[in-house]
């Protein structure tokens, strides 16, 4: 005999039940509570009672095996033709995956979906574009623009009943399914409106049968909060294998694409795309984009780098300096942390003796990338330095590594690398900490390229403008 419905109030921010109404959730957001009917499956609440000794469930199902006695299967990849998102999936598509992918909107999200759609059809078969934002002759207007000509085996449909989606897929079989997007799939089992909590959880759930059990790769389309963060329950990016993130500016043309979650890569790699007016280009130098006359040495500039999955980025940090008329100095930092700044501010007034309580400052990544990684921590000190002296290297110098609080640089991952790239892309000098340039085999590197180790900022400042 089935339960009654319930009556709990979820949290729309973090997705805690509770039996009665609260003004402020456990995870301190005003006004969160809604009201939602959850029926009670009675399947959950049956207690299994496991057999002695057999290790088996009361019904048969399962039972534990030894761990070393499991094989590991090979999974074949799906290749989505799209070099960049491949290499941010770790080599592509894994069959029965769950990917999530956000972003702003606008940011080029369903662009991406749909030419790799169109060349997961035109390569492996049938795939489903279900789309509960736009009609079926808007995704082939951007299809027309973006893809040129649409292979047969590319569908869709515009639906936002769970139950159907299901019974379309079933009867379709399709290589890849597409859900554009989860907050607009609704289930009948639930009273609850679509984006709910409660709505949102139970469609991941089915969309997880659907790719576990029919082995498809499934991509589901999030939207974001004010902050920038994924909307709805944490359980969702806990329930999918692949969360990936689609950021950038409105003003710029370059779009970044990450990984925060992987289950089957990497989670440091980064893809580069150019938003034009056929769709989305891949970017193979992303160093050239974010490098312009890098041939001109001016002050407040250094060229910084930092190494992304498999391959090293060279940024452009830009600083500026200005004695400011109120009665705090300003610190602004865009594309860096701004506690980081703020820390690096501090050893630089400390170790390097500068007066910076009457200067406004600040620091620029210029293209528009964040940079979170502690290797340009150096860049970002030399550029401050820089402004603040008033003069430029003499020479084209690339600068890298992580300042502590004591003013010693610490050594970062893959230096080695990096200098290589810098010499390849000729530049003359390589600022970088000690014990990294310890590592590095000088034979491989030409001699146009001089490789100063350094100790501390006070002998990177004294190197840099020598």
């Amino acid at each position: 005999m089935s339960k009654k419905p319930q009556t709990v109030w979820v949290c729309q921010e973090c997705g805690y039940e509770s039996p009665k109404w609260l003004g402020r959730c456990i995870c301190g957001a005003f006004g969160s509570m809604v009201e939602e009917t959850v029926v009670p499956d009675d399947a959950q609440d049956t207690r299994r009672r496991v057999s002695a000794g057999s290790g088996e469930t009361a019904g048969g199902a399962a039972r534990p095996k030894r761990l070393k006695k499991v094989g590991s299967a090979e999974y074949a990849r799906i290749k989505t033709g799209i070099r960049e998102l491949d290499r941010v999936l770790g080599g592509g598509l894994v069959p029965g995956s769950l990917t999530l992918i956000s972003g702003e909107p606008g940011i080029g999200k369903s662009t991406l979906i749909i030419q790799a759609a169109a060349k997961i059809a035109a390569q492996e078969g049938t795939v489903l574009y279900v789309s509960g934002e736009e009609s079926e002759e808007q995704i082939k207007m951007r299809a027309d623009r973006v893809c040129g000509s649409l292979p047969d085996s590319l569908l869709v449909m515009a639906e936002t009943n769970m139950e159907n989606i299901m019974a379309v897929s079933e009867s379709c079989k399709p290589k890849f399914l597409i859900i554009d997007s989860i907050q607009t799939i609704y289930s009948d089992t639930l009273d609850s409106a679509p984006g709910s909590v409660s709505q949102v959880r139970t469609c991941g759930n089915m969309l997880m049968k659907i790719g576990k059990s029919w082995n498809v790769p499934v991509f589901i389309v999030a939207h974001v909060t004010k902050s920038g963060e994924l909307a709805g329950p944490k359980t969702v990016e806990h329930l999918v294998d692949t969360v990936l993130h689609f950021s950038g500016e409105r003003d710029h043309e370059v779009r970044i694409l990450r990984a925060f979650k992987n289950r089957f890569g990497t989670t440091s790699e980064i893809g580069a795309f150019r938003m034009e007016e056929h769709g989305l280009m891949e970017i193979q130098d992303i160093s050239a984009t974010f490098l312009e006359n890098t041939d001109v040495s001016e002050e407040g500039s250094v060229i910084t780098a930092v190494y992304e999955g498999s391959r090293p980025v060279f940024l452009e940090v830009q600083a500026l300096t200005s004695r400011t008329t109120a009665g705090f100095p300003r610190r602004t930092a865009v594309g860096v942390d701004q506690k980081r700044l703020a820390m690096i501010l501090a050893v630089l007034e400390k170790k390097l003796g500068l007066n910076l309580s009457d200067q406004d400052v600040y620091v620029n990544i210029v293209g528009g990338l964040r940079a979170d990684r502690t290797s340009v921590d150096l860049g970002v000190a030399l550029a401050i330095y820089s402004t603040i002296r008033g003069a430029a290297p003499s020479r084209r110098v690339v600068a890298f590594g992580e300042v502590g609080l004591t003013g010693e640089l610490r050594s970062v991952q893959n230096a080695d690398r990096i200098v290589m790239e810098a010499a390849r892309l000729g530049y003359q000098q390589v600022i970088l900490p000690e014990r990294s340039a310890e590592r590095i085999d000088r034979s491989k590197i030409p001699s146009s390229c001089q490789i100063a180790g350094v100790k501390n900022l006070y002998a990177a400042a004294h190197v840099f403008l020598d």
